[in-house]
């Protein structure tokens, strides 16, 4: 954002420089990045100065070129060589003296005076034309003065050529109201409790009705307000040198005076305006509305562009059967439908259209103007009318012509202030020192923000539509923080603020680097995804699997219409890109976040996804290549548990919806991380044929259970005891349904499980058979026989019980 140094002095009184100016900015959180010193004429004319001509002969040697002298106020004359063809004795002239630089309009390299001869005679300086002096295009001869200033005086001094100074600010998004001067002047009012004063739009009035053009809202969310007028008998040419000087010092290119005009008041007021030619007003009507998919649409940089239905356009009445359309409402103005040269007459509009329409349309067709950046945003809808008028009489001003009509103000709907409930006691806690009341209502007072209902404990703040940005108690608190100052909330040790954030015991952070360090160390990349994601995703699996999704209002496309309930698509996404580019033995993580709607409140949760496809290693000289398989995810995923101190887990099988085969890990009765094979249904949705493995932490639970503390135990003294069993039971019982029987028989003395076969086969229908290890082990004394056997025995009546097992021998 550019904001002119003199341009907003003429909005509140300043004294202070701009290096002052731009401290208070960036302590009121308008951080200023720049300030440049911006000269009306390139190089401030130095070394140039009003003369007058004394002699003037023609060059002997030269038909074209002619002799001066001429008096510049020194105690002499100098002898110039001119060959203009309007030059002659007693002429005043702006003359550039030797060792002037001067920068002739179009051209690049600066023109450094040296004294020369030219055709033989000596020249000390330049008799200069309006373009060599870089204030115009005419070179049709020198510029020959009116004036009785004396000879020597500075030329800047005679054409008021002062410099300006440009204030560039980083503008945040949420601060739309800043957008302008006046905005900018707001915040400086409320730092220096100086008032602001705005143009007078006293002397607006309607001369005549003699060309209305109606207008029609067809669309009223789209555009809640829309005011127009008309002016006819205008005289469209170039802008006075004030004029063009505002707008060239904050980088805006002029155009001619009414579009130079509307131009002006966007960046003065910061509501963005449009000039059609009302001559190609067709039908005499102006229609805000949407038109058909597809309509070709040709914008003011001669390209042709198809609109989508949900387009806001500014529209005439075409031939009465459809409207044509004039122009994108809010960013980009039409080819044919402009001020031009010939235009004599306009209709003016000054609307405030729906942030969310204009943005998403700025997206589609990736037009990014000084209109679309503030639309988009957030404009004040209380400024229109202001702007209209303050429009129209600068035009009556510049270009001459009345106002044709009265103005059309269609604002069915106005919209109502913020109002948010405050207490002072919460102001004070935040802010962390105790501020007093009437200081605090002076501040809001300043923002133009009123106090209503105003008690000792509380009161209503009522926020103006402009400040899109301050709509909660916190908002309200940090607006008088940043006026007040964030420096005059003293440093202590018995500061009285209060964090907003807590600080879990357990850095989230470091344990998050511990785990991203372990996986990049087993060669895992790390992705980083977008949360926004395509509904069909999470709808081909159906809701019950991740919960109700979160749907976007004002999306900008299908593909990113709902927030990501799952890390698996964004992931598989990753792998579908990488393997359409020869890359297809990955290893990836991600951590991030899933949300879903429960109710009428949202679910936020911290995810953590492995993918591994292709081959785990490449071949080399020592061994063969060889494909991922689950057992290599279950490493990893064990690893994971194992650096957050997760190691006694029990096992389910996966949902099939998702995983071909897999597993879900619990610890403490809680799903912590579901890994396995995907089923080639759920990767085939982003066209992927190699097998994908897949898993699913949550991260959130994982870093709760975590504990930093360190608990040792005694190694045992006395050995363990490994026995075995082969045990035949129904096929679809899991060696995990096994375990846990085992550990609920034998409590005491079972230390740890494994199974180190499993047979299927024909004389097996129906059935398999385990082969099982049991470590068993007393930490007090060495097992004897009896006591082995007695345990061993308790499994096996175990397993013959719950499971009608046959045990092999």
């Amino acid at each position: 954002m550019k904001i002119s140094y003199k341009w907003l002095k003429d909005l509140i009184e300043i004294n202070e420089n701009p290096e002052e100016i731009g401290k208070l900015l960036t302590a009121t959180g308008l951080e200023v990045e720049a300030i440049e010193e911006i000269e009306s004429v390139k190089g401030g004319l130095q070394g140039v100065v009003v003369g007058q001509v004394l002699t003037c002969e023609k060059h002997p040697e030269a038909d074209r070129l002619s002799l001066t002298t001429v008096d510049v106020g020194g105690e002499n004359p100098l002898s110039i060589v001119c060959g203009a063809p309007n030059v002659a004795a007693g002429q005043k002239v702006i003359v550039a003296t030797v060792g002037a630089v001067l920068y002739p309009t179009g051209s690049e390299q600066p023109l450094v005076l040296k004294k020369s001869k030219i055709r033989g005679a000596l020249s000390e300086g330049m008799i200069c034309a309006e373009d060599e002096l870089g204030m115009g295009t005419s070179h049709d001869g020198i510029l020959v003065l009116n004036t009785d200033a004396a000879n020597g005086t500075p030329a800047s001094d005679y054409f008021g050529i002062s410099s300006d100074y440009l204030i560039e600010i980083g503008l945040t998004p949420n601060r739309a109201d800043a957008a302008s001067h006046f905005g900018v002047a707001r915040d400086l009012k409320a730092v220096l409790n100086r008032p602001v004063a705005l143009p007078s739009v006293a002397g607006f009035a309607v001369a005549n009705q003699d060309l209305s053009i109606p207008v029609e809202v067809r669309n009223q969310e789209a555009s809640p307000r829309f005011t127009g007028l008309t002016i006819s008998g205008i005289t469209v040419g170039e802008s006075p040198d004030w004029l063009k000087q505002r707008l060239q010092t904050i980088g805006i290119r002029t155009i001619n005076n009414i579009v130079d005009i509307t131009n002006y008041v966007c960046h003065e007021l910061g509501q963005p305006m449009h000039a059609y030619d009302a001559a190609k007003i067709k039908g005499g009507k102006v229609i805000v509305t949407t038109l058909a998919e597809g309509t070709p649409f040709v914008t003011l940089d001669g390209v042709e562009r198809k609109l989508s239905a949900t387009d806001l356009m500014v529209c005439n009445a075409g031939d009465g059967t459809a409207p044509e359309p004039m122009c994108i409402a809010g960013v980009f103005g039409g080819a044919t439908s402009g001020v031009s040269s010939e235009t004599t007459s306009i209709f003016l509009e000054s609307a405030y259209f729906s942030p969310a329409w204009v943005r998403k349309t700025a997206q589609r067709f990736s037009l990014k103007t000084d209109s679309s950046f503030r639309f988009e945003r957030g404009t004040d809808p209380n400024m229109p009318l202001f702007a209209l008028k303050r429009a129209a009489l600068l035009i009556q001003e510049i270009a001459g012509g009345q106002v044709s009509s009265d103005i059309v103000d269609i604002y069915p709907e106005p919209i109502e202030d913020f109002r948010v409930d405050m207490k002072y006691r919460n102001i004070n806690r935040l802010i962390g020192k105790t501020l007093d009341k009437e200081l605090i209502k002076s501040i809001l007072s300043n923002l133009d923000i009123q106090v209503e209902n105003d008690t000792d404990a509380t009161f209503t703040a009522i926020v103006p539509p402009y400040r899109v940005d301050v709509q909660r108690e916190a908002d309200v608190i940090e607006e008088i923080l940043r006026i007040y100052g964030f420096g005059q909330v003293e440093l202590s040790e018995s500061m009285s603020s209060e964090f907003l954030s807590d600080f879990p015991v357990n850095d989230p952070e470091k344990l998050r680097l511990r785990a991203s360090e372990l996986l990049a160390g087993n060669g895992f990349n790390e992705m980083i995804n977008n949360s926004l994601t395509k509904a069909e995703y999470q709808q081909s699996l159906g809701d019950s699997l991740f919960g109700e999704p979160v749907k976007i209002l004002n999306y900008l496309s299908e593909d990113l219409s709902v927030m990501r309930q799952t890390l698996l698509f964004s992931g598989l996404e990753v792998i579908a890109h990488n393997v359409n580019r020869r890359q297809r033995d990955l290893k990836l993580f991600e951590f991030g976040k899933t949300y879903h709607q429960s109710g009428d409140k949202y679910v936020e949760k911290e995810r953590l996804s492995l993918f591994l496809t292709g081959n785990i290693q490449q071949e080399s000289w020592t061994e063969k290549s060889r494909e991922v398989t689950f057992h290599d995810l279950a490493a990893f995923v064990t690893q994971v548990l194992a650096s957050l101190k997760i190691r006694e887990v029990e096992k389910q099988e996966a949902d099939k919806a998702i995983f071909k085969s897999g597993l879900t890990l619990f610890a403490n009765k809680k799903p912590v991380v579901t890994l396995g094979l995907l089923n080639a249904a759920v990767t085939k949705k982003l066209d992927i044929k190699a097998p994908v493995y897949f898993a699913d932490f949550d991260w959130e639970y994982l870093l709760r259970q975590y504990s930093a503390a360190v608990e040792y135990r005694e190694v045992p003294k006395f050995p363990e005891v490994r026995r075995d069993l082969s045990i035949v039971v129904n096929k679809k019982i899991t060696f995990e349904e096994l375990k846990q029987i085992a550990y609920r028989t034998e409590r005491q003395l079972l230390r740890s499980v494994n199974v180190f076969d499993v047979y299927e086969g024909a004389n097996l229908e129906g059935k398999k058979s385990y082969s099982i290890s049991f470590i068993l082990q007393d930490e007090q004394q060495t097992l004897t026989d009896k006591v082995i056997d007695k345990s061993m025995q308790r499994l096996i009546n175990a397993y013959e019980k719950e499971f009608e097992a046959v045990i092999r021998k």
